[in-house]
């Protein structure tokens, strides 16, 4: 993995709250046929300003595997993948100005 746009790389004790964060987080983005788009860019961009931790699900009909997906987005609104399993992804970067989430 490489720095984007000014992040850090997570640690992995940062990477494991997020993950216990998410578990108990709702799905809130489908990627359906249309993939990654100019549209779902945009608003995993908007959720992951607001929230800082967006957990997204693949559809059997997205046109890429699941990982992909996830680098895609990850590369396009400037997070990280926090993790991939089976459909599910989920996407974490910091508000600079709001921070949501506190990690050490």
């Amino acid at each position: 993995m490489r720095r984007k746009r000014g992040y850090k790389l997570l640690t992995s004790k940062q990477r494991a709250r997020l993950k216990s964060i998410a578990a108990s987080t709702e799905t809130i983005l489908q990627i359906g046929k249309g993939g990654v788009g100019e549209q779902l860019v945009k608003q995993v961009d908007d959720a992951l300003t607001a929230r800082e931790l967006v957990k997204l699900r693949a559809l059997e009909t997205a046109p890429e595997e699941p990982g992909e997906l996830a680098q895609a987005l990850a590369e396009a609104t400037g997070s990280q993948v926090v993790q991939v399993i089976g459909r599910r992804l989920v996407l974490y970067r910091k508000n600079p100005k709001k921070p949501v989430i506190l990690l050490d």
